[in-house]
C-alpha cells in the first residue's frame, strides 16, 4: 500500500525521526531511545514514512538501518515552492490593495 507523504509528515512523531535521522542513519534500536514509547511504535512509523519513501533501509550485517531519501524530500520541497509561490502572489496583491485604500483615505 503506497501511502501520501503529505500525511505521513503531518505527525510530529515521524518529523521528529526524520529529523535525527537527517544527521545520521540509525537503527530503530536507537531510535527509540529518543522517543517515549516502544520499539515497536517506532517501527510501525519507519514503516509508514519508508512506504511513502522519505527514508530508505540499508542492511549492515544483522542491523538495518534507516536514512532519509533525499530525492523525495526533493519532491516535498518543489511542492512546497510552488505553494509558497501562489502565497506570495496572493500576498502581493492584498498589498496592493492596502496600498491602494492607503492612498484613498484622507
Amino acid at each position: 500500500m503506497r501511502r501520501d507523504v503529505f500525511q505521513a509528515i503531518a505527525d510530529p512523531t515521524r518529523r521528529a525521526i526524520i529529523m535525527l535521522l537527517a544527521v545520521n542513519a540509525m537503527t530503530p534500536n536507537a531510535l527509540a531511545e529518543h522517543f517515549n514509547s516502544t520499539r515497536q511504535t517506532v517501527s510501525k512509523h519507519l514503516q509508514v514514512l519508508v512506504e511513502c519513501e522519505v527514508l530508505e533501509q540499508s542492511k549492515q550485517g544483522r542491523e538495518i538501518y534507516y536514512h532519509v531519501n533525499p530525492d523525495k524530500m526533493q519532491d516535498i520541497e518543489k511542492w512546497l515552492e510552488q505553494f509558497k509561490a501562489l502565497l506570495n502572489k496572493r500576498f502581493n496583491q492584498l498589498d496592493a490593495v492596502l496600498n491602494q485604500l492607503k492612498k484613498i483615505k484622507p
